[in-house]
């Protein structure tokens, strides 16, 4: 949105006052203008105002313009807070140290920065919330913690170091009301528990298959298996696996023995993604310093505490995005990525053991689903590089770091980034996650489940006609449905009863009659 800087107010003008960009979007830009306006462009709201909403131009005038009518964007605040001059802010409470304002700035001036504000007046009024719980995403009421230095309601999500911003409109409205239980329980109505319970260890093994399709290595059977191993014997169970003891244990469960790694765990490395390109490294992504990655995990697994019996979509999203932008480890990020969002919906209620939604088959099912992927990863990964060019290198020797990690990569502006780092907008996030749940549970998995139950009804057909084992009829039915009912010359040479020209037809019609209602699609496999 271009606009007229001497008509920009709150978040904006603070911004330009003092001189401070942001990764995270800012969810509304308000300005004043001839007459009251409500504008939506995309995820972001142009609100104008009329001339007597004008604030005074000073820090005071504009923060509370921002806390009353904008929704609290905790990165500008922070690089806000780092800017200004804090006898501004010290000045305001001393004038008001009952204003409900005054009191909530002066909290996230210290919340966010990590410095106590000197103060001669003590506060006073009645205990008032942080955050609108009906903007953001907030702690759930029973986690919300009494800061009597403020008299305020901490309803904060996470901690300083990692305090993720989830709006509760936009993009991540459909996450944090989808049903995804509701939609297990159609399916359930549908097919019933046995089908979907059998079909739990083929979808986990599809689970796996496109996870390390993803990451550009489909053909690692070995790491396919051991992967949907983890899926199948960790998600959803035993401690958290955000803590660094089991972090450790899961990393190793899922990169096996031989890794170049000297020991698993939190890295102690710089981390970056990216790609080399006609002799030049692309970053992509430049991830917070390792000195940062144990206390912004905390922070990670408070928000998970303090949101607990909230929506298990929301949550999800939070917790793999969250730690895939953290990437605490050297080696395994996006596998634990994605296992953090069954752990999450099991954990929650939403999945029941052995269910797995194979978001992964989806997400790698074809070019555009993969672009839409890339682009929840860029949303915050993008700006996050482009605030930090001309901040980081390639020097001429690598390091060797205490995980056994060789790096060259050096990034000179840690600072600049870590407001980014800590108080990420994960909306788009949570969005995007939820539709990739939703058409997974509504076209996805019931597509599977008609293929299985088509298959099984095929197999006793088969049996019928002909005795065979289990592992034969399936090459049959692969075959008939392969040849569209003609028999092909290696299955007549592995089952010469099948020449028999009354028996083949017959074979042929019970397969193509059992998936006679399964789509084309279905029957690649």
């Amino acid at each position: 949105m271009e606009l007229e800087s001497a008509d920009l107010v709150g978040a904006a003008w603070l911004a330009r006052r003092f001189g401070v960009g942001c990764v995270a979007p800012m969810a509304v830009v308000s300005r004043i203008g001839g007459r009251r306006a409500t504008r939506i462009e995309g995820d972001a709201t142009l609100e104008t105002h009329v001339e007597r909403m004008r604030p005074v131009p000073s820090l005071r005038g504009h923060l509370v313009f921002h806390l009353k009518h904008e929704v609290p964007h905790l990165e500008l605040l922070a690089r806000v807070f780092e800017a200004c001059d804090p006898q501004e802010l010290i000045d305001w409470i001393q004038a008001e140290p009952t204003g409900r304002y005054a009191r909530r700035a002066g909290f996230l001036c210290e919340f966010l920065t990590g410095r106590e504000l000197p103060r001669s007046t003590a506060v006073g009024g009645a205990y008032v919330d942080v955050l609108d719980d009906a903007l953001l995403v907030t702690a759930t009421p029973d986690q919300a913690v009494m800061n009597p230095r403020w008299r305020v309601r901490d309803n904060l999500p996470g901690t300083r170091a990692f305090c993720p911003v989830v709006r509760r409109t936009g993009t991540a409205a459909p996450g944090i009301t989808l049903d995804v239980a509701g939609l297990v329980r159609a399916l359930q109505s549908e097919f019933g528990d046995d089908l979907l319970t059998r079909s739990a260890v083929w979808m986990t093994l599809r689970e796996s298959r496109a996870s390390f399709a993803i990451e550009g290595e489909a053909d690692k059977t070995d790491r396919i298996q051991r992967f949907a191993d983890v899926l199948a014997r960790h998600a959803g169970r035993g401690a958290s696996p955000l803590v660094p003891a089991s972090l450790a244990q899961l990393q190793a469960a899922i990169l096996g023995p031989r890794t170049a790694l000297r020991t698993f765990g939190l890295r102690r490395s710089p981390v970056f993604v990216g790609e080399f390109v006609r002799r030049q490294e692309v970053v992509h992504y430049v991830a917070p310093p390792p000195q940062d990655v144990e206390d912004m995990l905390r922070g990670l697994q408070t928000f998970l505490d303090r949101t607990r019996g909230q929506s298990p979509v929301m949550r999800a999203a939070v917790a793999s995005f969250g730690f895939v932008f953290i990437r605490p480890l050297a080696d395994g990020n996006g596998r634990v990525h994605r296992f953090l969002i069954h752990d999450v919906l099991r954990r929650d209620g939403a999945l029941e053991t052995p269910m797995i939604v194979p978001v992964s088959a989806l997400i790698s099912a074809n070019p555009g689903e993969r672009r839409a992927y890339d682009a929840a990863l860029d949303a915050f990964s993008a700006p996050l590089v482009r605030l930090l060019a001309g901040h980081y290198e390639f020097s001429a020797t690598a390091t060797l770091h205490a995980d056994g990690v060789a790096s060259n990569f050096v990034c000179h502006r840690d600072d600049l980034a870590r407001p980014a780092w800590r108080y990420p907008d994960l909306g788009a996030q949570v969005g995007y996650l939820a539709g990739v749940l939703e058409r997974t549970l509504r076209e996805d998995m019931p597509e599977e489940s008609r293929y299985l139950r088509a298959h099984a009804r095929a197999r006793v057909a088969i049996k019928e006609i002909i005795e065979m084992p289990d592992v034969q009829a399936d090459r049959v039915i692969r075959s008939v449905l392969a040849t569209d009912g003609h028999l092909s010359a290696a299955l007549a040479a592995e089952v010469p009863a099948l020449l028999d020209g009354a028996t083949w037809a017959s074979v042929a019609a019970a397969v193509l009659g059992a998936f006679a209602d399964v789509g084309h699609s279905t029957h690649d496999r």
